[in-house]
């Protein structure tokens, strides 16, 4: 998803353990030419409607283009422009949990991602999403807490679909075409958070640090309330999730690819895990007016 306060990709980085890998790094160059500088913003409407009935009960994602898998760790890395026109390193760390969390109805499955620039924490996110009997992904909602000078800041940009008029969104569709309309991604107005998505190429043969994939979907996104964000480029491999992002115009642009993939072992899983939970108990003080809303994460398991 764009973020319209820094363009952050984050859910989205999330990949499952590479099937490694489509083609060998030297069998051909990457066909990620550079993208236009801008691209057309069609309407943004949802791409169907959103009911609890909708998604069993088991928290469980395994669509083609963004599956994911308790225990799948996966770095993004790359550079992102700052405010002072220079290029900062940027990294993104993203791990599927084995926790769930119900909103609105909804048994959610909650990815931990902690993005850095210059080697240093920016954002702590908890990203809740589901994935509809159909085979759609849907994002429910977000708690992102921010850091300044390795400090928490708060986390003013949380939403969860249900409370003050947030309306969950589509990650990724189950069977993305080309001709498929633009669709909404998530919108929550208390926060200004509107994003939108669109099938931009399919086919697409791309190369990054970790391989080379044959027959990845490009998804253009962007934010209609940050019309100066341009728009980002989302790389997506089939059986494997994202694999780069590239920026079509605006500022704070971000470039980045997948450098690493790993599944965490049950101790640093466990970590993780602990991490998650204090940040999710956090949640009922620094965003108390939306996660008053919700029950604790709880483990997967004790939902089969």
């Amino acid at each position: 998803m764009v973020r319209s306060r820094r363009q952050s990709i984050l859910l989205s980085v999330v990949v499952a353990l590479p099937l490694l890998v489509a083609v060998p790094q030297s069998a051909a160059a990457t066909a990620s030419a550079a993208p236009a500088k801008s691209f057309a913003s069609p309407p943004c409407d949802p791409i169907a409607a959103f009911s609890a009935d909708h998604f069993p009960v088991r928290a469980r994602i395994d669509n083609k283009w963004l599956p994911l898998v308790p225990g799948a760790n996966t770095v993004l890395s790359g550079t992102v422009e700052g405010d002072d026109g220079a290029l900062h390193q940027h990294s993104i760390v993203a791990t599927v949990t084995d926790l769930t969390k119900t909103i609105n109805g909804v048994r959610t499955l909650v990815v931990f991602e902690r993005d850095f620039d210059n080697g240093e924490l920016q954002e702590s996110e908890l990203a809740f999403q589901a994935q509809d009997r159909v085979g759609r992904v849907w994002n429910i909602g977000e708690y992102p807490e921010e850091y300044e000078n390795g400090k928490l800041a708060g986390a003013p940009s949380t939403w969860l679909a249900g409370v003050a008029r947030a309306t969950a969104g589509v990650g990724m569709l189950a069977n993305p075409r080309p001709s498929t309309p633009s669709y909404l991604q998530g919108r929550a107005p208390a926060v200004d958070f509107f994003d939108c998505g669109m099938v931009a190429k399919t086919h697409q043969h791309v190369c990054v640090p970790v391989g080379c994939f044959n027959e990845v979907l490009v998804i253009d996104e962007w934010a209609p309330l940050d019309p100066e964000g341009g728009h980002q480029l989302k790389y997506y491999a089939p059986g494997v999730g994202s694999i780069k992002v590239a920026a079509a115009g605006g500022v704070n642009a971000e470039a980045l690819t997948l450098a690493s993939t790993s599944t965490l072992n049950p101790a640093a899983l466990a970590k993780i895990r602990d991490a998650v939970i204090a940040q999710d108990r956090r949640g009922y003080r620094v965003a108390k007016n939306v996660y008053a809303h919700t029950s604790p994460v709880g483990r997967l398991a004790a939902c089969h």
